[in-house]
């Protein structure tokens, strides 16, 4: 009678998953946002395949945790190998020939330069099937499945992604308020008004008075909102003035619901960037979706 032995099993995905992200930040608080699940969830998961190895991977103290040697050394293995499972199942999809487009974007640009031009691309790929996520922090696309991911990039450098357009800045205002009993005819009159900030880009007014030689007002003065398209309305109802990124307030200027008081614009330091997935092989939808954004940078979409 012929014995079979017992073959040797890998350890459980998702405990090499969880340490995987573990170890790229050297933190279980990390890891659990990246992932979606508790830091304790992240902590039981990379406990079982300490137990499965059969030595700890990371060392344990008060203010954390750190990668053991061998650990840190057998990590960028392990990063590769959940890059391409990503790009593999990216590449399946595409070739199911999948309606379904997924685009990750920054809230700003999902809000007010996204949705905007929306109706132009349903017109343009009527069967296909949008999905839109406004998320912070660009998504690794050679593991999540999004089919691409429109996001601010430093201009002008040689950065991964296709460069959409170069952003500037200059202040905006509703009609009303520049129409207003207060004058604001040169940038000194912005000493009489509200400036209204994104908290996110912080120096925006600071970069501006100083190209305008404005060093009398105080940047910092003023209302923060956490998302900038609430910062567009505020100024859009009149709350006072808004450092304008041109490219997410161009379409307010252009319809008239915000306006320029200066013609003095400065560069940003970001760009508009479209990523994609590191895949060789793209599917017709994928190729014309990336046409299509890039006739919508040269105006050839414009109605």
């Amino acid at each position: 009678m012929s014995l079979k032995s017992p073959r040797q099993s890998l350890p459980r995905l998702n405990a090499l998953r969880a340490f995987e992200v573990a170890a790229r930040h050297e933190s279980f608080t990390a890891a659990a946002e990246e992932l979606g699940v508790t830091a304790g969830a992240v902590s039981q998961q990379v406990k079982s395949l300490e137990t499965w190895f059969g030595r700890d991977l990371f060392q344990r103290h008060g203010h954390g945790v750190l990668l053991t040697e061998q650990a840190r050394a057998a990590l960028p293995e392990l990063v590769l190998a959940f890059d391409s499972l990503g790009a593999a199942v990216g590449s399946l999809k595409q070739r199911t020939g999948s309606d379904k487009v997924n685009i990750a974007a920054l809230p700003a640009i999902a809000q007010l330069w996204l949705t905007p031009r929306l109706p132009r691309l349903y017109k343009a790929l009527p069967d296909v099937e949008f999905s839109i996520s406004a998320l912070e922090d660009p998504p690794n696309l050679n593991r999540e499945l999004y089919d691409l991911s429109l996001f601010l990039g430093e201009a002008g450098t040689a950065v991964s992604g296709i460069e959409l357009a170069t952003d500037m800045m200059l202040p905006v205002c509703s009609p009303a308020l520049l129409a207003g009993m207060i004058p604001l005819r040169n940038p000194a009159d912005l000493a009489s008004h509200v400036l209204l900030h994104d908290a996110t880009w912080g120096n925006d007014w600071g970069r501006w008075l100083m190209s305008a030689d404005q060093m009398d007002i105080d940047p910092a003065l003023g209302p923060r909102y956490t998302l900038y398209s609430l910062a567009v309305q505020a100024a859009i109802d009149g709350a006072g003035v808004l450092m304008g990124h041109k490219i997410l307030v161009a379409d307010a200027l252009s319809d008239g619901r915000l306006v320029a008081p200066f013609e003095q614009s400065v560069p940003s330091g970001k760009s508009l960037r479209l990523f994609l997935p590191q895949q060789q092989e793209r599917n017709t939808i994928g190729n014309d979706l990336i046409q299509w954004f890039l006739a919508e940078n040269s105006g050839k979409n414009a109605p």
